[in-house]
């Protein structure tokens, strides 16, 4: 269902947002000012001992100011209880005492037939648990005995014992009141072509249900006592209620486990779930008989971060990780990825805890490694190619898997994180000790005369001279910060009334210095727990912290070069285009100092038209900055200036 933004703005302004956050944490009475609707809290979505977690009723917000993590009511249910958004309205709806919209006839029609549905689900998982209690499930009883499956856990995952016979299920549905139709709709029975009789589906079958991620049964999947039948494992066939493709074996459980911190494991089968979950990995799932889906991912990445893909050691095992590599990579988000795992060959978890016990498994999970080293390893598989167009093969390749990537952050990243391999894969075979090339006549490359450039201006120098001369990239700093940064803080500092205007642009800036980096967390801090702080008290505050010397310095800094818009006597809105100019020449000037070191990198290793390229567009890019920066200038009559600014 849709909600509009209306709807969702009446539930925002009648829910206090502490409310909504303190049924998940424990306010601190020292810094929390109930009355004003400001709490302070340890952050519930990471550890930590002093409380930077800040939930704030007037602007409807809350913010950790040690990790990070962000967002309205809506998105702390979701993020810390694990809900849907719809499931999130639905309680904040109640919450609030706003009514739900009207559903359509037809919504209601479809959700009515989907709870019949999962009634029926129910009454056939009953129907299997007690058939394993019966003596017809004594062989199923000892076939789990063997594999290790406790009696406890076959409470817990509510196995079951499917008899052999054509309609016991069936007539057990029908005398609990259950149509042919609801039978057929959930897969319980089926039928052969061209006869209309239908039998059950599972006979003769270990029965493990299959929930959906609220815990209610929407699938079995079925494990054969006889040998001799073509299919070991059957699952339930896709139905209104099953999807393989959205659905995780044990999602409901690993769901809550990972949002009390346990990692998210993803084995192969039903029993290397048990086994890893009776080991104490709560957070553990299987996919259902298919391979991971892009769906799966998107599943594990609500649990988790960084969930962790388990395989088998063996060739099979490597080729479904590689396989698994590829889906994922186009998807990769920043701070959104996995770890993969390799389990010893010819062992699958359940083997591996059963013979060496949880301290095996734990070992192979915390040896567990990043995407990107699991990519290097498939296309090197350790060797170094000694050709040059092998080399330069081996480089095409990594190439395409990191520009498979959609979000350009992570795709900068990964290509960083190739260049930067393969130059140190690659060093020993081109240098080969700092004196290797002199033998053979020839300097390395970046050093005087190399590759027959002349002594003075091999490519490499002559762009970061031009680089290093622009006024975006002159390193300007003066002891503590840089002059950007002493603008942005002083600009807050003066005028503390912007910080809440672009609070969480601030939050996530990326300073240059550390000192710019405690100083804004300190302004940050101050102004949300203060909101109608005056630009002296703030100063005070921060002369309190420490922060008074480094103040006068940026002061002085700016003062030398002229720059106006961050003093106290600017006006308002001057001070507000001032500070908007500052930060987004700011963070452009960080990405570019990363893209600069990265081209460098490239440049010397590979003096390609492609990486000639690359720095011209940088350069493009700092001319368009700069001329970003011209635009500014002529702004500030309202202070009495018409000069342009840094």
């Amino acid at each position: 269902m849709r909600f509009t933004d209306q709807f969702l703005d009446e539930i925002r302004q009648r829910l206090p947002i502490t409310q909504v956050v303190g049924e998940h944490v424990l306010w601190d009475k020292r810094k929390s000012q109930p009355g004003k609707g400001d709490m302070w809290a340890c952050c519930p979505f990471h550890a930590e001992k002093s409380p930077s977690f800040h939930a704030d009723d007037r602007r409807g917000i809350y913010h950790c100011f040690g990790c990070g993590a962000s967002g309205d009511h809506f998105r702390f249910l979701t993020e810390k209880a694990g809900m849907s958004f719809p499931e999130a309205v639905e309680k904040l709806a109640g919450m609030a005492g706003v009514p739900m919209p009207a559903r359509d006839e037809r919504t209601e029609r479809r959700e009515a037939a989907q709870k019949s549905l999962l009634e029926v689900m129910e009454i056939a998982t009953r129907y299997f648990e007690a058939a394993l209690a019966h003596n017809i499930g004594a062989r199923a009883r000892g076939y789990l005995f063997e594999r290790g499956v406790s009696p406890i856990n076959q409470a817990r995952f509510r196995i079951g014992f499917a008899p052999d016979s054509r309609n016991g299920l069936k007539e057990h549905l029908a005398a609990n009141g259950v149509s042919a139709q609801a039978m057929v709709d959930t897969g319980l029975v089926t039928s052969r072509d061209g006869d209309p009789l239908t039998y059950d589906r599972f006979r003769n079958r270990v029965m493990f249900p299959i929930t959906d991620f609220k815990g209610r049964v929407i699938a079995f999947g079925g494990r054969a006592m006889s040998p001799d039948v073509p299919a070991k494992y059957l699952n339930s066939p896709e139905t209104q209620l099953f999807s393989k493709r959205h659905t995780l074996y044990n999602g409901h459980t690993a769901k809550n486990a990972a949002r009390d911190g346990a990692t998210v494991v993803v084995v192969e089968g039903y029993l290397d779930v048990i086994a890893a979950v009776s080991a104490g990995f709560e957070g553990t799932v299987a996919p259902l008989g298919t391979a991971l889906t892009e769906e799966h991912i998107q599943l594990l990445w609500r649990m988790t971060d960084v969930p962790v893909l388990c395989f088998d050691g063996d060739k099979a095992g490597l080729k479904a990780a590689e396989r698994a590599t590829d889906l994922i990579l186009p998807h990769l988000k920043p701070g959104k990825t996995v770890k993969i795992a390799t389990l010893p060959e010819g062992q699958d978890p359940d083997d591996l805890i059963k013979a060496q016990g949880r301290g095996a498994f734990v070992d192979v999970i915390e040896k567990a490694r990043s995407l990107s080293d699991m990519v290097w390893s498939f296309e090197t598989g350790g060797l170094v190619p000694e050709a040059p167009e092998e080399r330069a093969a081996l480089q095409a390749r990594l190439r395409e898997r990191a520009n498979s990537i959609q979000d350009s952050t992570v795709r900068f990243h990964y290509q960083q994180a190739f260049d930067e391999k393969l130059k140190a894969f690659f060093a020993p075979l081109r240098q080969g000790g700092r004196d290797s090339w002199q033998r053979g006549g020839k300097p390395a490359y970046g050093q005087s005369g190399a590759y027959g450039y002349p002594s003075r201006g091999t490519p490499r120098l002559v762009v970061s001279d031009t680089l290093r001369n622009s006024r975006l990239l002159r390193s300007a700093a003066v002891a503590d910060v840089t002059p950007r940064e002493a603008t942005i803080i002083l600009t807050l500092v003066n005028h503390p009334a912007l910080v809440e205007d672009k609070f969480e642009q601030l939050a996530a800036l990326d300073n240059e210095t550390p000192l710019a980096q405690k100083v804004l967390g300190d302004i940050l801090a101050l102004v949300v727990r203060h909101h109608d702080i005056s630009s002296d008290d703030l100063r005070s505050a921060l002369g309190v912290r420490g922060h008074g010397p480094a103040l006068v310095r940026m002061s002085e800094t700016l003062a030398a070069q002229g720059v106006w818009q961050a003093s106290s006597e600017t006006a308002l809105v001057d001070a507000e285009i001032g500070l908007s100019h500052a930060l987004a020449l700011h963070n452009k000037k960080v990405q570019l100092n990363k893209e600069l070191k990265a081209a460098e990198a490239a440049l010397g290793e590979d003096p390609s038209e492609e990486t000639f390229e690359r720095l011209r567009d940088i350069k493009n890019q700092i001319t368009t900055v700069d001329g970003t920066e011209a635009l500014i200038e002529g702004f500030g009559s309202l202070s009495g200036r018409a000069t342009r600014s840094f």
